[in-house]
């Protein structure tokens, strides 16, 4: 029973008592009795009245605290004509426009939040108290491509393969920052850190890719570097065949055998004088390479070029050289002779690494696919080459995998795909092969 209903029983049952009483006792003097009889109704109905004024107060309680529970920050409490009753209710109505403008400023400052995390270019991966991925911006949802809300970076990079960006992640110690590369090559920065939420530590990644940054950084580097050693070695070629020319004239001046070893050893200095200069020369082409000058210009023509180009040099070497795929495509904006020179490179890498690897059926095939995402050119080469490399040493200055190389050719292809704005990779198939592909927009 409530507080209400007991005052009312307490109130009636003493009036009742009361009204006994007084017709027990002046049931002979019926006037008294009736007067008093009139008091005491009197009496309950001011009591009835008091109670209901006094209680009035746990009424506007009882509504506020349903407002509260149902979150009704909007809604006001209207009051009486009792002052006393006022001041409570407008005590009750400030506190709720209190309560409403702070859900406003919170919904405002999550909003722009929500909006911020959308926008930043890094990916943000949240993660639950049990380590399941619960919250993800637009960049992560990117980088991870699959539904990954509810479910453990580590069942994601299972699916992924085991061994790419999703693992390193995964395995990225709390409060550490390290670069990572995917499988793709392009390179990425990841920190894991925490934040607590209700009392318990979640994790979080923030993920930021810096391919373009350290490419440009590189190129930086290595401009200068090759710009340096190119006009010290030029300068030094240049006089030092002028010299070895010069010397060449004494010849005569010697007698037969004497004459004969000399011009021998001139020849040779002068030739490997020679070497030096084409070398430093092909490090140049990077550096000095031009912007492309973009003409409509059919893919299928170029590749079918480098096809007829290096069908005898793979015939002899006993590679099989053909198309895997040629789809119509129809002439794309290329700067011709930038990207020849590039597959040349790429196929030309391709022929020796088959030759090196051997196997029973060694092969390079040319694949020219129209697909949704645009017209995908790829070289598939039976060498295997690549299975130990690392990506991250991949396209990167000086690097080559071959005896006597230079790094020179994958640097000189990473430009030209570069200076076009097209996405390419080169990665090892897992089958045995290695896939060089360009993504071209249509």
């Amino acid at each position: 029973m409530s507080l209400r209903h007991r005052l009312y029983t307490w109130l009636v049952a003493v009036h009742v008592l009361a009204l006994g009483f007084i017709v027990w006792m002046l049931r002979d003097r019926p006037g008294l009795m009736l007067a008093l009889e009139a008091g005491v109704l009197g009496s309950l109905v001011i009591g009835l009245q008091l109670v209901r004024r006094a209680l009035a107060p746990l009424g506007y309680t009882r509504h506020f605290h349903d407002l509260l529970q149902d979150q009704h920050y909007a809604a006001r409490l209207q009051g009486g004509n009792d002052p006393e009753l006022g001041e409570l209710v407008d005590l009750f109505n400030t506190m709720l426009q209190r309560l409403y403008r702070e859900r406003l400023q919170l919904g405002e400052q999550q909003g722009f939040l929500d909006r911020l995390l959308e926008a930043t270019p890094s990916a943000v991966i949240v993660f639950d108290f049990d380590g399941k991925i619960s919250l993800l911006n637009a960049s992560a949802v990117a980088l991870v491509g699959a539904p990954a809300r509810g479910r453990t970076l580590r069942a994601l990079a299972a699916d992924d393969g085991g061994a790419g960006l999703l693992a390193q992640l995964d395995a990225l110690p709390l409060g550490d920052s390290r670069l990572l590369t995917a499988a793709t090559g392009r390179r990425y920065r990841g920190q894991r850190g925490q934040f607590h939420d209700r009392g318990f530590a979640r994790h979080f990644l923030l993920v930021e890719e810096l391919t373009e940054e350290l490419e440009s950084s590189e190129k930086s580097t290595y401009d200068k570097l090759i710009r340096v050693l190119a006009h010290e070695v030029n300068n030094t070629v240049a006089a030092t065949g002028s010299v070895l020319d010069s010397l060449l004239t004494y010849r005569d001046q010697l007698c037969q055998r004497d004459g004969d070893d000399f011009a021998t050893a001139i020849i040779a200095v002068r030739q490997r004088n020679v070497r030096l200069g084409e070398f430093i020369e092909r490090f140049t082409q990077v550096v000095k390479m031009p912007a492309p000058e973009l003409r409509p210009c059919a893919p299928q023509d170029i590749l079918d070029d480098i096809l007829y180009l290096y069908r005898e040099p793979c015939r002899s070497r006993g590679i099989r050289l053909g198309w895997a795929r040629c789809d119509p495509v129809p002439p794309l904006l290329l700067d011709r002779q930038l990207m020849e020179h590039a597959l040349l490179n790429v196929v030309k890498n391709a022929m020796e690494a088959v030759e090196q690897a051997g196997g029973a059926e060694p092969s390079i095939e040319f694949v020219l696919a129209l697909d949704a995402d645009g017209v995908r050119l790829a070289v598939i080469d039976s060498g295997n080459l690549l299975g130990a490399v690392p990506a991250e040493q991949l396209f990167t200055p000086f690097f080559t995998t071959k005896k006597g190389g230079q790094g020179i050719g994958l640097l000189f292809v990473r430009e030209v795909m570069k200076l076009h704005g097209f996405a390419y990779r080169l990665v090892a198939t897992g089958d045995g092969r290695t896939l060089f592909e360009v993504v071209l927009p249509r």
